[in-house]
């Protein structure tokens, strides 16, 4: 075998939980150490591990993706009360995305990855729709109340000299739930930029969608600050590139979105991002099949899968079961990671090897090569299709 491909500076490698964890071993093992001289701070993100440090080892891996500015991400678990009782948790640590997004004040991209074979399923699609989430605050950094009777609920703000602002919330006439969010004018105006950004260098229109109809403080924030740094930051060199922006209601987004043919930028709030993001990854072939990237204003970046742990495939394998799991999407969030590595430290062949990577884990589909999520889907059917071992064997064929 020739010698392994070396790298200049190390990556942040974050692991994850369950499925996705044996898998994260798996691709390593078949995929990347016998070609690259892999260099990577580690950092276990497990659910035991987050357990066992109080969850600083979560920070401790975004300040590592600064530092170093690349990281690649497993996906990890977000506990909830089964997952406190089922791993014996002392407490509901937040989630672990949320934590690293808001320390890296970034924007996360996610991107459809297209195979020739596998149609989506809303038939007016023919290219790909990008989805840019901001990714600080709103319900992911929220504060919760159980009102256990009859009582007055305010929003209360204590500015710095000591004055108070009160707003009424609700007049409770029994028990019931509050939630408190914020944001902040900062992130808002960087998720713009960021947006704008990746737009123009895509050469891709962008859309921007809130619900500042009925949201008018809250969400019409959002849209006077996006709307004030493309009038002042980015109207004419969108108009250079040739690119269009266009703001609507979340819901006649939607509605556009499924009767339009893509290849568009759509720019959401944290939550909406995360429910479309799903919508457009499983309506264009799989959850696994989706790039996921969070853009920090300041330059780091971090590339991670953009689906759960698939928790029932886990169980399956502890019982000693081959479980048909799609791996793409985290042999992508390595292949970008490594390509963002080649391309700051001027090591072309490191990049060519992503982009190789990339091409045999989309031909081993196209020659019929495919996990179950896939095989249902793809016209030709395939004949069989392969767990997840098979699949990353059919990848390697082609890489060695």
């Amino acid at each position: 075998m020739a010698a392994r491909i070396p790298m200049k500076n190390p990556i942040a490698e974050i692991d994850g939980d369950e499925m996705t964890r044996v898998l994260w071993a798996l691709v390593k093992e078949k995929l990347l150490l016998p070609y690259v001289d892999l260099k990577t701070e580690y950092y276990d993100l497990s659910l035991t591990n987050r357990e066992a440090t109080g969850d600083a080892v979560t920070a401790e891996s975004a300040h590592a993706i600064s530092r170093l500015g690349v990281g690649v991400k497993c996906a990890t678990i977000t506990a909830n009360n089964a997952r406190k009782t089922e791993y014996g948790l002392k407490t509901l640590y937040p989630s672990p995305n949320a934590t690293i997004r808001a320390i890296l004040d970034g924007t996360v991209f996610r991107k459809p990855i297209v195979a020739s074979c596998i149609t989506p399923s809303v038939s007016t699609w023919k290219k790909p729709i990008v989805i840019a989430r901001h990714a600080y605050g709103d319900i992911y950094k929220s504060a919760e109340m159980l009102i256990p009777g009859p009582g007055k609920v305010e929003l209360v703000y204590t500015a710095a000299d000591g004055s108070e602002k009160r707003t009424p919330v609700a007049d409770m006439k029994g028990s019931g739930v509050v939630l408190g969010m914020h944001n902040l004018d900062e992130s808002i105006k960087s998720f713009a930029r960021a947006c704008f950004l990746y737009a123009v260098n895509e050469k891709l229109p962008i859309w921007f969608s809130t619900k500042d109809t009925i949201s008018k403080t809250y969400d019409g924030r959002f849209k006077e600050l996006f709307n004030q740094i493309y009038e002042t930051e980015f109207k004419d060199t969108c108009a250079a590139a040739g690119i269009s922006y266009f703001y609507t209601l979340i819901d006649d987004a939607v509605a556009r979105v499924v009767k339009g043919e893509g290849g568009f930028l759509w720019a959401c709030k944290n939550y909406d991002g995360d429910v479309m993001s799903d919508m457009v990854a499983s309506a264009s072939g799989s959850l696994a099949m989706m790039t996921s990237v969070l853009v920090s204003p300041q330059g780091p970046v971090e590339y991670e899968a953009a689906h759960g742990t698939v928790q029932q495939h886990y169980y399956r394998w502890q019982k000693g079961e081959k479980t048909s799991t799609n791996p793409v999407a985290l042999i992508f969030a390595w292949t970008g990671a490594l390509a963002k590595r080649a391309e700051l430290d001027n090591t072309p062949e490191l990049g060519d090897f992503a982009k190789k990577l990339e091409r045999a884990a989309l031909a081993a589909i196209e020659a019929g090569e495919m996990t179950a999520d896939l095989a249902r889907l793809a016209v030709p059917s395939p004949a069989k299709a392969l767990d997840s071992w098979e699949y990353i064997d059919a990848v390697a064929s082609r890489l060695s």
